[in-house]
């Protein structure tokens, strides 16, 4: 790994442990194993790096995994889910830490239409669409808003399961199986979740 790559890490480990006024550069650097001239020659700033680390991190969302066209969404669409949560557990700290700071630090976050998580939403609703087009899908929801509504379970699932266990009773891998198929239900697709889950 290289210097650069050694400080994002350690840009995105650190500040996902004890956050913005916690993750200073002396840290960072001490984490990456670098002095801190050499975090600054790279970077420029405390605000640039970790602005890069969160966005690096980001990029793991899974996309291009949706087909065209779609084949079999039961087994499609709990695949993508399957990455997509994947994902958000394996970054849970650096997202509730970039949660808590927004208002504090809003920079930090990219909320362009161009940000990993947004084209993963993109994505997944135009797949939708085409699901519609195809007649596969009701005709009448806003893809849109079923993609957020997906996104969502998966969100509070990843981000609330070790916070609020009560909530989720059951595995993970049950729980997703289970959104899955009330989303396929909800969208029209009712004779595909038995294909899904035999």
């Amino acid at each position: 790994m290289n210097v650069r790559d050694q400080l994002l890490a350690a840009a995105a480990r650190v500040y996902a442990e004890v956050g913005y006024r916690g993750a200073t550069t002396r840290r960072i650097a001490q984490d990456a194993g670098v002095n801190e001239i050499t975090l600054f020659r790279h970077f420029g700033s405390k605000d640039v790096l970790l602005q890069e680390a969160i966005e690096l991190a980001a990029c793991g969302v899974p996309l291009g995994t949706l087909p065209d066209p779609a084949l079999d969404p039961a087994a499609e669409l709990t695949a993508w889910a399957t990455s997509h949560i994947a994902h958000l557990v394996e970054h849970r700290s650096l997202i509730r830490t970039c949660m808590g700071e927004m208002e504090e630090h809003p920079g930090l976050v990219s909320s362009s239409v161009e940000s990993p998580t947004a084209l993963a939403a993109a994505e997944l609703a135009a797949y939708l669409r085409r699901l519609q087009e195809r007649g596969l899908a009701l005709p009448g929801f806003d893809p849109h808003a079923a993609a957020a509504m997906l996104m969502g379970a998966l969100f509070g699932d990843a981000m609330g399961r070790d916070v609020i266990p009560a909530m989720f009773r059951t595995p993970q891998e049950e729980s997703l199986n289970a959104y899955v198929q009330l989303f396929l239900r909800a969208i029209g697709l009712p004779h595909l979740v038995s294909v899904a889950s035999s």
